[in-house]
């Protein structure tokens, strides 16, 4: 299916702009990981869980990149987990992994700990994910609510997670780049 510019798809990133004051979505980064007719989802990169890592899946403390927590994917499915992970050697496809792009996929959390050691590069654990209806991210894209950008492997396994908003939007072309200056008192603007 070809996807019309400025379209989201698996390794999109959407950068929520300055209109988005929702509490949930507010100077996020959301990696999109699928999104077709029927709706996308995603999982927000930069945000961190209230809950420790190793009180959920504590066999993976050890495996997961610095910083070795857990990440908050967004407020769908809380209690679920996501992997993202990267393949040590390229080209290569292990098992109950797949990709998304680049090195970059999706890596299922029943795979053994001993077959995901020494298989991947970094590896990030994500708690919940956002999703969206058929139509409804499009829409939002439309009113303006979100920036679409490409991701970059760094975007995925930096180690500042926290500053990947100004990060991203400092990186767009045009106008948008301002808005990583963005402060909430407008008279600070």
């Amino acid at each position: 299916m070809s996807r019309p510019p400025g379209s989201p798809s698996p390794g999109s990133l959407l950068v929520s702009s300055v209109l988005i004051a929702d509490g949930v979505f507010d100077q996020t980064v959301v990696l999109v990981l699928d999104c077709d007719e029927d709706g996308a989802l995603g999982v927000i990169l930069n945000e961190i869980s209230q809950t420790s890592l190793d009180a959920v899946l504590p066999d993976w403390v050890g495996s997961v990149s610095e910083p070795r927590l857990l990440f908050h994917g967004g407020p769908v499915s809380p209690n679920g987990a996501i992997c993202l992970a990267s393949v040590r050697t390229p080209g290569e496809e292990p098992p109950g992994w797949r990709p998304l792009f680049d090195t970059v996929g999706l890596l299922h959390l029943d795979t053994p700990i001993e077959i995901v050691a020494g298989a991947y590069r970094d590896l990030r654990i994500f708690a919940g994910y956002a999703g969206w209806s058929a139509g409804q991210l499009q829409d939002e894209i439309a009113q303006g609510r979100w920036h679409l950008a490409e991701a970059t492997y760094e975007d995925v396994f930096g180690r500042k997670p926290l500053d990947l908003w100004r990060v991203v939007l400092r990186r767009q072309p045009g106008e948008t780049a301002f808005f990583a200056t963005w402060v909430e008192d407008p008279e600070l603007n």
